[in-house]
């Protein structure tokens, strides 16, 4: 008697499986699909939020502008005012948006991961400086770590959806700041090559880590010809000031041709009005500032427009990354960014949940959707970030991957087409044998408008039961594990790798 797991039945069923779960020949549901269509404000309400943000530079301006920078605003028409703030002309800021790209290519090391930003494309990636993270075995926070973020590079390396990588987590084990942004960087090099974004903590560290960028580029001067990393940075203070240290970075990241996103995070009731409206008017003109400042220094720059609007619990004063004002202000924001047609960041999956719950899902669902829907180009810590963005989490990573495929299939939306409508399979369903199963124009539209998760249980209870009863969350790390135990990419060759460790103190886990 044969085994009847070698019955021609069984092999048949395995492939049928193994088809499944390979990636299908026609993705239903990439990244770069397009959004827009959810409009929070009227276009009236637009233009009264831009001219109280014109309104706020031309007549409030900017305080604690350095020197550096402030000798060159009042070269483009500044005016300084009795107690030094530099107001901006309307005819100044009008130049700086139109002089800024409005699409450009954020590139990967990897050719064929770059990704083009702007226009009404939405990327989903990754952001945030976690200091703690969920523990893959203990499943409490703890210390994060350079090996985390190792860690977290190697398994964001796999996720489809993650179209850029920027570091997620703080190593908390590193506190000399050279030895911080230099390890920084070489873990996103070693182990990715999609495009990579990261943080310098100063100035002086960006030349010497662009030297390091050259080596796996291919030489001297190669990276600044088609940049692969892209810097964080905040150079507007809340409420409307500079950062000096922050500048500086700009500078040195613009000499060296580094793509920015000039990162606007006021927060509501704190930094900024507590009134929607009031705040975004406030974060418009402080984002503008930062466009005004990259066009002064080096006009027509790549600059992400990222103007994040933040919310904090206005009862106790704590972060709230989760909520539906989050939600609104974000997809507000992404829409006033498109409509001065500027390459936009917003922040969304900032959940305020600890663990992987109720809680997690819902408000990841809604602030990734509503920010997705109106069309933000780049949306920011919308993966494995937890705890109101001091946590990440593997098993978050995991989830929210499957949460965007699902995200971009609404995006897609419906095509309507002659074939589509589907009036000669709707006849021939109901003269014929009365159901679509097994149909033509089914079997057409399974792989082509579908998407089927990994991990969401679509299983009747008793076997979900019979099959142990595994949550969303317990499958995630599963799946975490299996990649890292089984994915160790080797994107710098030896030779490049003995280069960097004979230049920098690189304190590999």
């Amino acid at each position: 008697m044969s085994d009847r797991n070698d019955s021609p039945k069984r092999a048949g069923r395995d492939a049928r499986l193994a088809k499944r779960a390979a990636k299908p020949v026609f993705d239903p549901c990439p990244p770069g699909q397009s959004g827009g269509a959810y409009r929070p404000l009227s276009d009236m309400d637009v233009e009264r939020i831009y001219d109280t943000a014109i309104r706020l530079l031309a007549e409030l301006g900017m305080g604690e502008v350095p020197d550096q920078l402030r000798d060159l605003l009042l070269e483009h028409g500044a005016v300084q005012t009795d107690n030094q703030r530099l107001q901006f002309p309307k005819e100044l800021v009008e130049a700086a948006i139109s002089s800024a790209p409005k699409t450009f290519e954020l590139h990967g090391r990897d050719p064929a991961r770059t990704i083009t930003v702007g226009g009404d494309a939405v990327h989903f990636g990754t952001g945030g400086a976690a200091v703690q993270t969920l523990d893959l075995d203990s499943g409490i926070y703890r210390e994060s770590t350079l090996n985390d973020l190792h860690q977290f590079t190697r398994l964001q390396d796999t996720l489809a959806n993650v179209s850029w990588f920027t570091r997620c987590c703080i190593a908390t084990d590193v506190p000399d700041v050279l030895d911080l942004d230099v390890n920084t960087a070489y873990a996103l090099m070693k182990n990715t090559t999609k495009p990579v974004a990261t943080a310098f903590t100063v100035a002086e560290n960006v030349e010497p880590i662009v030297k390091m960028f050259d080596i796996a580029a291919g030489g001297v001067g190669e990276f600044a010809k088609r940049p692969f990393v892209k810097a964080h940075i905040s150079p507007v203070i809340s409420p409307m000031r500079y950062g000096e240290d922050a500048v500086d970075v700009v500078f040195e990241c613009l000499k060296h041709n580094i793509p920015v996103s000039c990162i606007t995070a006021a927060q509501a009731g704190a930094t900024a009005p507590a009134t929607m409206a009031g705040f975004l008017a406030q974060s418009l003109a402080e984002t503008l500032a930062s466009l005004v400042m990259v066009h002064v220094i080096k006009p027509g720059h790549p600059m992400i427009f990222s103007n994040w609007p933040l919310v904090i619990d206005l009862r106790t004063g704590a972060f709230a990354g989760g909520g539906g004002e989050t939600a609104l202000l974000n997809a507000a924001s992404a829409q006033v960014s498109n409509w001065l047609g500027l390459p936009s960041g917003v922040a969304a999956s900032m959940s305020d949940a600890k663990a992987l719950d109720a809680q997690y899902g819902v408000e990841k669902g809604m602030t990734s959707l509503a920010a997705a829907l109106a069309g933000g180009n780049l949306i920011y810590e919308s993966s494995g970030m937890t705890a109101s963005l001091l946590g990440a989490s593997f098993e978050a990573f995991i989830l929210d991957d499957e949460m965007h495929s699902n995200t971009y299939r609404i995006l897609r939306g419906v095509e309507v087409s002659e074939e589509n409508l589907g009036f000669d399979a709707i006849c021939s369903a109901v003269l014929g044998d009365g159901h679509f199963l097994g149909g033509q124009h089914t079997l057409a539209a399974m792989e082509r408008d579908y998407f089927y998760p990994a991990l969401a249980d679509r299983e009747n209870p008793k076997t979900w039961a019979d099959a142990g009863a595994q949550d969303a969350w317990e499958m995630a790390g599963i799946k975490a594990r299996a990649v890292l135990d089984s994915h160790h990419p080797a994107y710098l060759s030896d030779a490049q790798d003995r280069e960097i460790r004979e230049q920098f103190n690189i304190l590999s886990p």
